[in-house]
């Protein structure tokens, strides 16, 4: 199933912006380049970047790929909920509280980039796992209808737009 598969009524208008990010390409394809991308991505990052915040209170790309890395594993939830369960509904997350809690720039980078892999091969096995039938399981997260499938392209396209604010804002 390609992005472009997916109706606007399977998703929250706010995370279009991600989607429309995406390649119109399976999304099996989509995460997997993703995987690539990103670990490249931040493999080529230099080491004064990873503790920097381009204004007072900004995430670091620590705490960044920290939150991708969260984000990915809550997205991957909801889509298994989804996908076991009719009229399944999760709430929201505050993503500022997490960020604030995961203590990422106390971390190696190194451990970081393994934990975006580990979970990432993970979401990868997890869709593997899914048919055409459970991709277009619709569940409710934060009050919107989220589809299985939207979940995993709102993933890709939510690291991407992440990358894309390290190389507007931080890469100078």
């Amino acid at each position: 199933m390609a992005s472009s598969e997916i109706q606007t009524t399977e998703y929250n208008h706010f995370y279009k912006r991600y989607i429309d990010l995406v390649e119109d390409i399976p999304l099996l394809d989509a995460l997997e380049n993703g995987l690539r991308t990103t670990q490249s991505f931040y493999d080529n990052l230099q080491n004064e970047i990873w503790d920097y915040r381009y204004a007072e209170g900004k995430w670091t790309p620590k705490d960044i790929l920290q939150h991708i890395i969260d984000t990915e594993r809550i997205f991957a939830y909801r889509a298994l909920y989804f996908s076991r369960s009719l009229k399944a509904e999760l709430k929201g997350f505050d993503e500022n509280v997490f960020a604030a809690n995961s203590l990422a720039n106390n971390r190696a980078v190194d451990e970081l980039l393994k934990e975006h892999l580990a979970v990432r091969n993970s979401t990868i096995c997890l869709f593997k796992s899914f048919n055409t039938i459970q991709l277009k399981q619709i569940g409710m997260a934060s009050g919107s209808n989220m589809s299985v499938a939207a979940a995993g392209f709102i993933i890709c396209g939510h690291e991407i737009h992440h990358c894309n604010i390290i190389n507007e804002r931080y890469l100078l």
